[in-house]
């Protein structure tokens, strides 16, 4: 069994979540991405953010919300994501960049256009009261 271990980064304005698409992928994810060997979750979530959004997430002020597991999207059964994910403030302004094709503000209505490992956290940021 394989395991994808990842960072992301949950903003959360007006009770919607950031998202992002990739080009070429069909459903939305939370921006973030893979750690590099050695990198700490907070160095992931800044070169991460930086490379797909342009901005400079504060990770002084970063907060863990948890970490979740599940199937890894578009790989082989049994392949498995284990997703980090801090809230943090940002300087910048978010526009996509790199491999990302487009960003949006998602509700939980649109759970069902995410990752299974993105439809966990967003079960869990409804339950917290952060998404509507």
């Amino acid at each position: 069994m394989r395991e994808i271990d990842k960072v992301a980064w949950i903003l959360i304005e007006d009770g919607r979540v950031l998202s992002t698409r990739s080009q070429g992928k069909d459903v939305w994810y939370l921006p973030g991405g893979k750690r590099e060997p050695g990198e700490t979750d907070l160095e992931t979530l800044r070169r991460e953010i930086d490379e797909e959004l342009s901005v400079e997430v504060d990770v002084s002020g970063a907060v863990r919300l948890g970490t979740f597991t599940a199937q890894a999207h578009g790989h082989a059964t049994g392949t498995t994501v284990r997703m980090t994910c801090y809230r943090a403030g940002y300087q910048g302004r978010l526009r996509p960049a790199s491999e990302i094709a487009e960003m949006a503000w998602l509700g939980y209505a649109d759970r069902h256009r995410t990752s299974a490992v993105d439809q966990i956290i967003f079960d869990h940021l409804l339950a917290e009261g952060l998404l509507t």
